[in-house]
């Protein structure tokens, strides 16, 4: 249930091991209004104090790069990540601590040389900046759209603008378009309208309306933006993360406050006032953010949990419960899978 990426992922992995699968979306799919289809999503190992998630990636890394060479494209390029802070946020020590740990490479910049490498970025007030390896950008709806055609040539059978009505959790039976399906097992990876689907999950599992804004930046800096890295800017108020701008891609500036509010069925454009916090971002971040254009704002939305950690549990014994939590469930869509299934294939 459900054709982000998630589901998309599970059917991948299920195909991978023999299953037949049947894959439900309430729209088309991939659906361009789905918080999976977008242009661009950081992926990285450094997670400062989330040590779980900085414990999940070199699996998740490994599993993208066998979905890449099954779908015969590399929707990733390989950048470093510049995160950088004007007070101490409790961020960076952890997360060089886990670099460390894993192997992966960093380097410390000092103000001077901040400044002089990274002319795009205001870094006065700066007290700390560092370079981190081991990140890059995953391009989402290239991806999505390419599993849907792999997908496809395997056999699994779409039922896109087909709204899910009743799932047996103890039959492996789905109304559907009603229709009844049957089947050995169903693996609920619906995002923001699993409350819809699993009741129970409502308080547990959040829909939280969130925003990005894609910019235009001045002409004379747009050779700088097409080869500047990932920047994270840590501060307190209003921290955000930077997406520079790649063929296909645009400009983005977004950021992980939960809103932990909003029907996701509303529509996907953001109002100026959602936007007013990543806009004080900008100009607190960027040189002469006054002269970049905004070309779009956009909302999205995520399932959010207290503790920020992903649910994948049985729904009952011929049902999987898959939702992950914020933006970090596409950079880590391929593992979260592979462990719902562990589950299907143990329940069956």
């Amino acid at each position: 249930m459900g054709g982000g990426i998630n589901g998309l992922a599970s059917a991948w992995t299920l195909v991978r091991k023999g299953y037949r699968v049947s894959l439900f979306d309430q729209g088309p799919i991939p659906n361009p209004v789905a918080s999976s289809f977008d242009e661009h999503r950081i992926t990285r190992h450094a997670y400062g104090p989330m040590h779980a998630y900085a414990e999940r990636m070199p699996q998740a890394f490994a599993l993208w790069d066998q979905l890449f060479d099954d779908i015969g494209a590399r929707h990733l390029e390989a950048m470093p990540m510049i995160a950088f802070e004007r007070e101490d946020t409790g961020w960076i020590g952890p997360s060089l601590d886990d670099l460390g740990a894993m192997g992966v490479g960093w380097r410390e910049l000092d103000p001077a040389q901040f400044s002089a490498e990274h002319p795009l970025i205001r870094t006065d007030g700066v007290t700390r900046a560092v370079e981190l390896s081991g990140s890059g950008m995953l391009f989402p709806s290239r991806i999505v759209t390419d599993l849907v055609v792999h997908l496809a040539a395997q056999g699994v059978r779409f039922y896109p603008h087909t709204k899910v009505e009743e799932i047996g959790f103890e039959t492996g039976r789905v109304r559907a378009g009603g229709m009844v399906h049957v089947g050995d097992h169903v693996i609920i990876a619906a995002g923001a309208w699993v409350n819809n689907l699993l009741p129970d999950t409502t308080g547990e599992l959040v829909p939280s309306r969130q925003t990005v804004v894609f910019l235009a930046p001045p002409p004379e800096l747009a050779a700088l933006w097409s080869r500047a890295p990932i920047y994270l800017d840590l501060d307190a108020e209003t921290g955000t993360y930077v997406l520079p701008p790649r063929p296909g891609t645009r400009l983005k500036i977004g950021d992980h406050r939960f809103s932990r509010t909003g029907d996701p069925d509303a529509p996907r454009i953001a109002s100026e006032d959602e936007v007013a916090n990543l806009i004080k971002a900008g100009h607190l971040a960027f040189t002469d953010f006054e002269r970049y254009t905004v070309l779009e704002r956009k909302a999205c939305y995520y399932t959010v949990t207290e503790d920020e950690h992903f649910v994948i549990r049985p729904a009952g014994s011929r049902a999987t419960l898959l939702s992950a939590c914020s933006g970090h469930g596409f950079k880590l869509a391929p593992q979260s899978a592979a462990e719902a299934v562990a589950l299907v294939e143990r329940a069956l």
